[in-house]
């Protein structure tokens, strides 16, 4: 009898919600944003989420949702946020292309989008807390003018404001455009094609938050102006935010924090301390910093254990005497904060890092090319103990990557792609497909190069790279960037300018900071930024930037994209010494692709039906055709002989006979009243027996016979497209030119 009063008492509660749901109220809210109204709603869809809004800009549509989970998890020492774009192509009125038809797995693009939603995100959720927290936008309606990704930024920071999932924002996101020296807040994506700068930030009222841009060469300049106008974009939507968020006097789950035993802490610093500070005496490898760092867990492990009789360690006595496994837990935790705090101080106080560079200071740098025969391009890229092989390969237009997305663009034509194996941090890892960090990474070095890729008129070849990360300590998309760029010089592409790229770090404590040139590992981890530049000696190419406070101010940025432009230069020089400028001949073993323009009706004749023409010039001639809408043909052979074979061979499909000319053609074959002669491909014509030489000739056979390879002459195309031919009155110059021409 208790279960069914149990259970009719959850009954009642579920009802009652679903009732308090549907009652909700439904509030709306505009922000007018350079003449374009964002319209924000709540109240009527997904209400039983934590917050929800519909966020909409002209008919795009999204819905976005935050969750947190009632319990927090064990045994962690992260924030469990996840942030996902959800895309779905009834948001663009079409049925997906996939086998069966549905969703599967999501494109770079969402992926994309979902880190940009996490990366502002996750700095302002409070410290400990270990809550799972999911946000989600979904693309409802998507009308590919006005981009969802900034939208989402926006959506997310509303449904957590009008949460109970605590929530140091509100933020904002707006993406800038410069059109003709004028910058404009959320450009439409045919006005993202004509920008020379395509930049998102994400911020409070008083402070920027995240960075990502692509740009053409843009000067730093720009770049802090183009801040400073997202700035006041960013404020309109804080204040916006709080307003709306007002009007529900929600309390925010409270957070506890853990009391650290003082005790410990004296412990930890007393036995740990020495090795921690041996690990930053100017240690450049990876490998012995990480000695000294184990020494100090173990050393602090070991006197923990001993010192548990001690009276000041009675209560952890109790509660570890049973658990042993979690003290060196606990320890870790502790020598990892111990390990910031000496590293923070020692380069605000002192100048120096733990690898004994000063702030400014860029390491060890060395490059190389050529190392692969049988790759079209390759550049190894070494910085310190960060280390990145690029591979380059060249391709035809047909090997451009078709993109299945409710983005617009549906091609690409460079495709970067970055791997980070196991092996590259000494650690076991199993290879799976590539995750966030990979995609991120990997579109990062492609946008910071996509500027200064020779047009496809020029160069109609799809390009690829590919970035294995060997060693890692720090920057290695950066690194990836660099290698990219010789790899590309090295395969022979004409790139307009070389790029490098160079990772920023930032060490703050109050009103104190300190800005770090190229920074390791142990300074991304322990540090308060990251924030990568990329660009030529022109200008800035990309950029990305992520913080772990609570933002920073124009002022800060200004002195790192200053200093960044010196390391990048410094860089550049480097890589210059090695290659300084691009092969002027392509790997003998990349294709050579020759180009052709043919009327757009002549496209079914290479062709042929069902595709049989395009097969035999293949197959006889081992050369690749890809065939495009306005009638341009390429033809691809790593033999340009072959190419050029394949090349007369279509030509020859698509000439126009002309009556009067002259033509050399193979005989296919023989009939008692002449020849039939192939003199283009597909297309054959009859020479009469009379016509086969200037006197009385009585068997065909006696003048021409199967396989010959002959001169003729055009005499007249009927209406019925019937070729008559002739070999009479051909000169001795016009046969020469047509059978050794």
């Amino acid at each position: 009898m208790s279960n069914v009063k149990n259970l009719d008492t959850k009954e009642e509660k579920d009802t009652k919600q679903a009732s308090n749901n549907q009652t909700q109220e439904i509030k709306e809210t505009i922000i007018n944003i350079a003449g374009k109204d964002i319209i924000i709603q709540t109240g009527k869809l997904a209400k039983q989420a934590n917050g929800s809004v519909t966020i909409r800009c002209g008919d795009t549509v999204l819905l976005v949702t935050a969750v947190k989970s009632d319990e927090q998890r064990k045994d962690i020492d992260f924030f469990p946020l996840l942030c996902d774009f959800e895309e779905r192509f009834t948001s663009i009125g079409r049925i997906p292309g996939s086998f069966n038809r549905r969703e599967n797995k999501p494109p770079d693009k969402s992926t994309l989008t979902a880190r940009l939603m996490d990366r502002p995100l996750r700095p302002l959720f409070p410290e400990n807390y270990y809550n799972d927290v999911q946000v989600v936008a979904t693309a409802l309606s998507i009308d590919q003018i006005n981009p969802p990704d900034v939208l989402a930024i926006l959506g997310a920071s509303f449904a957590l404001s009008i949460s109970n999932i605590p929530f140091n924002g509100p933020i904002g996101g707006v993406r800038v455009g410069l059109i003709h020296n004028k910058f404009i807040a959320n450009p439409t994506f045919e006005e993202i094609e004509k920008s020379d700068l395509d930049l998102i930030v994400a911020g409070t009222a008083d402070s920027i938050m995240m960075v990502e841009a692509g740009a053409n060469l843009v000067t730093e300049e720009v770049i802090l102006n183009a801040l400073a106008f997202a700035q006041t974009v960013i404020k309109q939507q804080v204040e916006s935010q709080e307003q709306f968020a007002s009007q529900y006097g929600l309390k925010k789950a409270e957070v506890t924090t853990p009391k650290i035993d003082k005790a410990l802490v004296e412990l930890v610093e007393k036995h740990a301390k020495e090795s921690l500070l041996k690990s930053m005496d100017n240690v450049k490898d990876k490998n012995v910093h990480k000695k000294f760092l184990k020494e100090a867990k173990e050393k602090a492990v070991k006197a923990f254990i001993d010192q548990l009789e001690n009276k000041n360690f009675k209560e952890l006595k109790d509660k570890y005497e049973r658990k042993p496994e979690e003290v060196e837990k606990i320890i870790q935790g502790q020598v990892k904060v111990l390990e910031e705090k000496l590293m923070r101080k020692k380069i605000l106080e002192e100048g120096i890092r733990a690898d004994g560079r000063k702030c400014n200071e860029v390491r060890q740098i060395t490059c190389e090319v050529g190392l692969l025969e049988r790759v079209h391009g390759t550049g190894l890229f070494t910085r310190g103990t960060t280390q990145v092989l690029s591979s380059c390969t060249l391709g035809t237009s047909g090997d451009a990557q078709k993109l299945d997305s409710i983005d617009p663009q549906t091609e690409r034509r460079y495709i970067h792609h970055y791997n980070f194996p196991g092996y590259s941090v000494g650690e076991v890892k199993p290879s799976r497909t590539p995750g966030r960090r990979e995609i991120g990474h990997g579109a990062l070095a492609e946008r910071a190069l996509s500027p200064v890729l020779p047009d496809k008129e020029h160069f109609p070849y799809t390009i690829r790279v590919v970035s294995e990360v060997l060693e890692s300590n720090g920057s290695t998309s950066m690194a990836s960037t660099c290698g990219s760029t010789l790899s590309l010089m090295d395969a022979g592409v004409p790139i307009k300018a070389p790029i490098a790229g160079i990772a920023m770090g930032l060490i703050k404590e109050g009103d104190k900071f300190a800005i770090l040139t190229d920074i390791q590992g142990l300074e991304d981890f322990l540090g308060d930024m990251d924030f990568k530049v990329t660009g030529s000696k022109k200008g800035v190419s990309a950029l990305q930037m992520d913080i772990k406070i609570g933002g920073i101010t124009l002022e800060i940025m200004k002195i790192a994209l200053e200093q960044a432009k010196i390391g990048r230069l410094h860089i550049l020089e480097k890589m210059l010494e090695t290659i300084p400028k691009p092969h002027t001949e392509l790997s003998k073993w990349a294709p050579r692709i020759l180009t052709m323009k043919v009327d757009m009706s002549d496209i079914g004749t290479i062709i042929g039906p069902g595709g049989k023409m395009i097969r035999r010039i293949t197959e006889e001639t081992g050369a690749k055709i890809d065939i495009e809408e306005d009638g341009t043909v390429l033809i691809a052979s790593p033999d340009n002989e072959k190419a050029c074979k394949a090349k007369k061979w279509v030509q020859g499909l698509v000439e126009r006979i002309q009556p009067g000319a002259v033509y050399s053609g193979k005989v296919l074959r023989v009939a008692q009243i002449g020849a039939f002669v192939e003199i283009l491909p597909n297309k054959e014509g009859m020479v009469h027996i009379s016509q086969l030489q200037d006197k009385r000739t009585e068997r065909v056979e006696d003048v021409v016979k199967v396989g010959d390879v002959i001169a003729v002459r055009v005499r007249e195309v009927d209406e019925r497209n019937r070729i008559s031919l002739t070999m009479r009155g051909i000169t001795e110059d016009e046969k020469k030119k047509v059978l050794e021409g």
